[in-house]
């Protein structure tokens, strides 16, 4: 039998090792194989050359899905101008993130059910697969279909890796290697916009999506013969197919509406309110099937408590402000500074990349520290206080480059934080559901305060322009005073966004995390 199976009937939190026996074996315990105590641990425990297999695994699985957000956006010109059809062109980005919106907390609840394995493979399939239509695609509408499957699978990635990290990382070790990958992401989100754009003048823009074929067979072939040996914690369970299906039904209505709104269509249009009615309509038969159902396909008593709320919500808020700004940045950057397209561009590197750094801090701060939200609630304190400041006043470029390093620091703490105590707060058994859930809502989020942000600018400006492509309107008839007047309202609705997420960490209760420098609570 394995030293760490439990050996009496008694629930594993009603003993404890004792002090001295604590102290002398968690040195021979590997952290990363994340016993679930008091559920059933690894059959195989995993060594640590194996988990650095599967996080690298995992960080490229994960790279493949974040660059395909960003790498197709510069390549976009191209792509119209050899279909001859530049009116459905925005379809190629709203169909992977519609997919992929819809389908994240329906592969979070699946891996809870058929497990991680299954369902990173299927999800890995469905972009290998989009990726291959693509890069084959004679029209485009063949192409949006493609980036539709493509989105399927990438919006699975994001939760099962979220999932499987947590499977084999401890919690309280678990932060540490969330700001890799928070890494991944930064990597991604430079790297994306340059290569599609040497893809497309260099090559050819179906390199963009060949060049995801190999990178994923390879990820598997890392992946797979080590998925065998992770803990198994899923529940096979019936399936409230009815719920899932009204649930992506919102969802996909609400991000239509967040996309035509202001654009296609005026927001108070009869189609934009039809279409509002219809995704709450939606909202309110997900409700109130996941009452009714025997086994909810999103339970809802899982998003209450002293710990999913505001973690979601927190983690939301500051994706919602990191995102509103970097999609609206450039035009200030041009308006204001005078810089070129490129220079507005290297000019968003300090927001992306600096985040990362804030990761990093907290996740090694949740290694060590036992009160670890506090490096969260100061750092997305610090951040509303930055953005704040930005509001009322004017700055010189490398100042205000400086101060939105600062931001993106203080912001980018709240990402581990908020994923890692979510998490630890559930079931082992409903990690994948909650992980999943927590990607749905971020995403949401996330294309509201960027409609959000643009319909304030809209607004504080009266010019007919567009913030996300080519502009109807001429940006450079817009004065300076008036944009920096407007951008006063942008940065003032970031700033409240970030105090939200604060508060909300500072309400969120801070449950002990298992691991390294805790009592481990195992049978004897």
């Amino acid at each position: 039998m394995n030293k760490f199976e439990r050996q009496s009937q008694r629930p594993a939190g009603q003993k404890r090792l004792p002090e001295a026996s604590t102290a002398g074996e968690l040195p021979r315990i590997p952290i990363e194989t994340a016993i679930e105590l008091g559920g059933a641990p690894a059959a195989l425990p995993l060594t640590p050359s194996e988990v650095h297999t599967i996080l690298m695994s995992l960080m490229l699985t994960m790279f493949l899905a974040a660059l395909d957000q960003t790498i197709v956006a510069t390549a976009l010109p191209t792509i119209g101008k050899q279909f001859q059809d530049v009116s459905n062109l925005s379809w190629v980005i709203t169909a992977y993130l519609l997919a992929a919106t819809a389908v994240a907390p329906v592969f979070g609840t699946l891996s809870d059910i058929y497990g991680r394995r299954a369902m990173i493979v299927t999800a890995l399939s469905l972009f290998i697969a989009g990726s291959v239509l693509c890069g084959l695609a004679p029209s485009m509408p063949v192409l949006i279909i493609g980036r539709g499957l493509q989105g399927l699978g990438g919006g699975g990635i994001m939760p099962i890796v979220q999932t499987v990290i947590s499977d084999v990382v401890t919690p309280r070790e678990r932060g540490h290697y969330q700001a890799y990958f928070s890494g991944v992401w930064m990597a991604a989100g430079i790297g994306g916009p340059i290569l599609g754009g040497i893809f497309a003048e260099h090559l050819h823009w179906s390199m963009i999506f060949w060049i995801n074929v190999p990178l994923g067979l390879a990820s598997l072939a890392l992946l797979l013969p080590k998925m065998t040996k992770i803990p198994v914690f899923h529940r096979r369970r019936k399936i409230d197919w009815l719920g899932g299906v009204l649930l992506m039904g919102s969802a996909v209505v609400f991000m239509l509406v967040l996309t035509w709104g202001g654009n296609r269509y005026p927001w108070i249009s009869p189609v934009i309110t039809a279409m509002i009615g219809a995704s709450i309509a939606l909202a309110l038969a997900f409700v109130w099937q996941a009452g009714r159902a025997e086994e909810p396909f999103l339970p809802l008593s899982l998003l209450g408590g002293k710990v999913v709320p505001y973690a979601m919500a927190a983690g939301g808020c500051a994706m919602g402000a990191m995102l509103g700004l970097t999609v609206h940045l450039p035009l200030y950057y041009q308006v204001v500074y005078h810089l070129s397209a490129s220079e507005a561009g290297l000019a968003l590197i300090p927001l992306a990349a600096i985040s990362t750094g804030g990761s990093a801090i907290a996740g090694r701060t949740m290694a060590r520290a036992k009160h670890y939200k506090r490096v969260a609630i100061i750092g997305t304190a610090s951040a509303a206080m930055v953005a704040f400041v930005l509001a009322f006043t004017v700055l010189p470029l490398w100042v205000l480059l400086v101060l939105l390093s600062v931001l993106a620091f203080g912001l980018g703490t709240t990402f581990p934080v908020s994923v890692v105590s979510l998490q630890n707060s559930v079931a082992r058994s409903q990690v994948g559901t909650i992980t999943g859930a927590m990607n749905f809502f971020r995403a949401l989020m996330a294309s509201f305060t960027v409609a959000a942000f643009t319909a304030i600018l809209l607004m504080a400006l009266g010019a007919d322009i567009s913030l996300a492509g080519e502009h109807r309107g001429p940006v450079n008839s817009i004065a300076p005073a008036d944009m920096i007047a407007a951008f006063r309202f942008v940065f003032g609705a970031a700033a409240a966004l970030l105090a939200c997420a604060a508060l909300c960490m500072i309400l969120m209760e801070e449950k002990p995390l298992a691991g390294p420098g805790t009592q481990l609570e195992i049978a004897e």
